[in-house]
């Protein structure tokens, strides 16, 4: 089964002093997650996102669509990268998400995939 775990943290907590030293620690924390899980064969890709304000979010309306800046979704967390991983059960993909270095007040949200074309 595939799984997604979506990386959630708060952009403005990185901007903290005390997080810019720990940065490169959790950086080869992540090098050495994704070495692991290719050298089992459990990832197929993960990645880390732009900041925000570079993105882009296009809402479909009865009219048509329209593109904003930035996500839509008000919320204190953002989305700031993701393991797409494959596990046998929701146990197993909750073990690895576990291992997913982050700040304090980080979150990791598992998601199983239903449907993924072969």
């Amino acid at each position: 089964m595939k799984y997604l775990l979506l990386i959630y943290s708060q952009e403005a907590a990185w901007a903290l002093p005390e997080n810019h030293a720990v940065l490169p620690d959790i950086v080869a924390r992540h090098e050495a997650l994704q070495d692991q899980l290719r050298a089992d064969g459990k990832t197929w890709l993960a990645a880390r996102l732009a900041n925000t304000p570079a993105a882009r979010t296009v809402v479909t309306q009865a009219e048509g669509q329209v593109a904003h800046d930035g996500p839509f979704a008000e919320t204190k967390e953002q989305l700031a990268g993701f393991y797409l991983v494959e596990a046998p059960d929701m146990a197993a993909a909750e073990a690895w998400a576990r291992k997913i270095p982050q700040i304090a007040g980080g979150k990791v949200e598992v998601r199983e995939i239903i449907h993924s074309p072969s």
